[in-house]
């Protein structure tokens, strides 16, 4: 009984410890300052007390807010745990989302783990995947595209290393002067039964480990909205990655993360994504020229040579003689230079290697030159030209030649610039008196 009554006095004093605030401040962020002359002045320690152990309220650390539809109900009393219950203005994004899922890529060719990923996602089961591979190699895309086949609903999550609880599980936000909850990704696609696809998980810091629980495939509990989420029917989790999750060695991939052990665990199955075949990587290219109405042979042409360039630098990466690699991402932006520029192949790929180092960049257009015979014989051409513009070595000419083709009156002028210094093989007035 005693317990009831502390209860009932709690919720009394919280009550009207926010009915002060709204007095004094509306709906107006709050600070620790701004709580602490309220508690002086209403002398309410107990509701102070109870206000800032609440995660309701909380905006983010040591920020405040009280929502005006925000109401303190009558007390939910359990004689084990009696907890309170906030009535919560929410806002979701789901209403006005009718449709999350993704338009099917014309251009895209199946390859690799495709089919097993589709058909995982088309079972409706949960079975947690987690893919890794090198970047640009089409693991972002794989998962749109099963999903599209399948016709099922994805969000997606970016994963860095400034991500935590409240970007992956939802949070409040102050809206025309209102306090409102917004789901995360996580919520939402529990709540829609979509896929969750967790994008370079591999930069995640501890702060993710909120997601061990969903993980699981178990209902989550959120804290600040007091309330448990039950994942949907057909809700799963896919995560994407440039590493293991145990971190990069090579600092290729700057800001990878050891993962907790814990957590990468809960994956059920983990998938390596390759590079597509030069087969798969020339119909890729080819679809794009299709899509874009282009079909010109020298265009044709260039797709080929670019996939066989492309294989070469990665060989070459792997025996360690390149530090960077081009991926299929890259191919197509040199493409859609090409196409959309002024189709000049050496151009088209300096401009989107530019970003690389000078040697190594270097050294990838020195190794396309291998592979296009054109460009080869364009480069000994201008060379010949070349040669054929300098001067030769040795030169004979008759000493009254020589006189005759000299001004005396430039070099005279050559003499007072240079203050009458004279150079090998220089001839002056004086030299010709002599």
């Amino acid at each position: 009984m005693s317990r009831i009554k502390n209860s009932e006095l709690d919720n009394k004093a919280l009550t009207e410890f926010v009915s002060s605030l709204r007095e004094r401040y509306g709906n107006k962020n709050i600070d620790r300052t701004m709580l602490n002359e309220t508690m002086s002045e209403t002398k309410n320690s107990r509701g102070y007390r109870m206000f800032t152990t609440d995660e309701t309220f909380k905006v983010s650390r040591g920020v405040y807010s009280v929502a005006t539809k925000t109401e303190v109900s009558e007390q939910e009393i359990s004689c084990d745990n009696p907890t309170l219950s906030i009535k919560i203005d929410r806002k979701e994004d789901n209403s006005s989302v009718d449709n999350l899922i993704p338009p099917k890529d014309k251009t895209f060719v199946p390859f690799g783990d495709f089919n097993l990923i589709s058909n995982f996602i088309s079972s409706g089961q949960f079975y947690p995947i987690y893919i890794t591979g090198e970047s640009g190699n089409g693991k972002t895309k794989m998962v749109y595209e099963a999903c599209a086949k399948q016709k099922r609903e994805l969000i997606r999550a970016n994963i860095t290393e400034m991500t935590d609880e409240d970007d992956l599980i939802g949070h409040y936000n102050l809206q025309n002067g209102e306090t409102v909850w917004t789901d995360g990704p996580v919520i939402k696609a529990m709540k829609r039964g979509a896929i969750l696809l967790l994008d370079e998980i591999n930069l995640g810091t501890p702060k993710i480990m909120c997601l061990q629980p969903v993980l699981e495939g178990n209902p989550i509990f959120v804290k600040k909205t007091n309330t448990y989420v039950m994942p949907a029917e057909g809700f799963n989790v896919i995560a994407t990655a440039n590493t293991k999750g145990k971190g990069a060695d090579d600092g290729r991939y700057m800001g990878s993360q050891v993962l907790n052990e814990a957590l990468l665990d809960r994956f059920a199955v983990t998938i390596e994504h390759d590079y597509p075949s030069k087969s798969v990587e020339t119909n890729i290219l080819k679809n794009i020229l299709k899509k874009n109405n282009v079909d010109k042979p020298e265009v044709i042409e260039f797709v080929e040579l670019l996939v066989n360039w492309a294989d070469m630098i990665r060989n070459t990466f792997k025996q360690g003689a390149i530090d960077e690699i081009i991926t299929t991402r890259r191919l197509i932006h040199i493409m859609n230079f090409y196409m959309y520029g002024k189709e000049d192949r050496m151009k088209s790929i300096q401009y989107c290697i530019s970003r690389f180092d000078e040697d190594t960049k270097q050294s990838m257009l020195s190794l396309y030159q291998k592979v296009d015979e054109t460009i080869k014989l364009e480069r000994e051409q201008q060379e010949a030209s070349n040669k054929e513009k300098q001067p030769p070595d040795n030169i004979n000419i008759s000493d009254d030649e020589l006189l005759k083709n000299i001004d005396y009156n430039k070099i005279e002028t050559a003499q007072k610039l240079y203050g009458g210094v004279s150079y090998d093989y220089t001839i002056t007035q004086q030299d010709m008196k002599n």
